[in-house]
């Protein structure tokens, strides 16, 4: 493991001790200008106490991205061997000074009041957040991501229903990091389930909630190469998943397909929508400071 600058030189001090320190950790692999793109739309936060966390899975190099977004507390640990996304995703959240952690994959979004948004709907009781997003599909211009179709996707918190369909993006959303102190870290046995596996362990013992804003742009783009699409490789990792929690037998339908399923239409729910839709473009595009 690596530790390169903008880690131990940066500032990380409080900028108001009455909110909540925010740790935002990212994983990324071999995608460095859809990294600036998330890493611009943090520096449009409306709020700022937040540390940043980038951990590199061993591909391309990030440590410029730091120098180009100065204003931000970004930390960078650049792993020297591949340790797949949930390994490297508990190295980055072990590595967290805030007393909340928002976890953000390196393809994602945030529009500009996403995590003012949702610090405001914390109270004492609430140990996991999750607000609902947008899945978007982008084409690529001169290394910006530009949108082409966007989909609200928002459901109503059901637990129950929850076991059989995972309304879940762990993207954006805001939990306790005391929460891995009491159930433990990501599990890598279940690889493509993490997320969904953790949900279920938090919501077993703890108060989960659900924002109703689309605060997060979650990446669905034909040429990315996202793990919700990989069917085949998903169905001895959802195995497991079912095993571990007494699930059943768990439908492995393309995602969409998934969307039109009776049980999951009546859960749909109403959501402010808040993007823009223009693209955003990093300050790695533009070669500037």
């Amino acid at each position: 493991m690596t530790w390169v600058k903008g880690f131990r030189n940066c500032d990380r001090r409080r900028t108001n001790v009455t909110e909540p320190f925010i740790s935002v950790v990212i994983t990324t692999y071999n995608r460095r200008f859809i990294l600036a793109e998330l890493i611009e739309s943090l520096r449009r936060q409306t709020y700022k106490d937040f540390e940043v966390i980038i951990v590199n899975d061993h591909g391309e190099s990030v440590r410029m991205i730091p120098e180009y977004y100065p204003e931000l507390k970004i930390a960078v640990i650049e792993l020297e061997e591949n340790k797949k996304h949930v390994h490297a995703r508990n190295i980055g959240v072990s590595r967290a000074l805030g007393e909340w952690i928002m976890l953000m994959d390196d393809d994602d979004l945030l529009v500009p009041t996403h995590i003012e948004l949702m610090v405001k709907e914390i109270t004492e009781e609430i140990a996991l957040l999750y607000s609902d997003v947008e899945i978007v599909h982008f084409r690529s211009e001169n290394n910006t991501r530009v949108p082409v179709h966007r989909q609200l996707f928002a459901y109503e918190l059901d637990l129950q229903a929850m076991r059989k369909f995972s309304t879940f993006v762990p993207s954006g959303c805001l939990y306790r990091k005391k929460l891995h102190e009491e159930i433990g870290y990501f599990d890598p046995d279940i690889h493509n389930y993490w997320d969904w596996d953790f949900f279920l362990r938090v919501s077993e013992q703890s108060v989960v909630h659900r924002v109703a804003s689309a605060g997060v742009l979650y990446d669905f783009s034909d040429t990315n190469q996202n793990q919700s699409k990989q069917l085949e490789a998903r169905q001895f990792y959802l195995n497991v998943l079912s095993q571990k929690h007494n699930l059943g037998s768990l439908p492995t339908k393309n995602f969409f397909l998934l969307l039109n399923e009776p049980d999951v239409k009546k859960r749909e729910a109403k959501s402010r929508i808040l993007w823009n839709g223009k693209p955003i473009q990093s300050r790695l595009v533009k070669g500037t400071h």
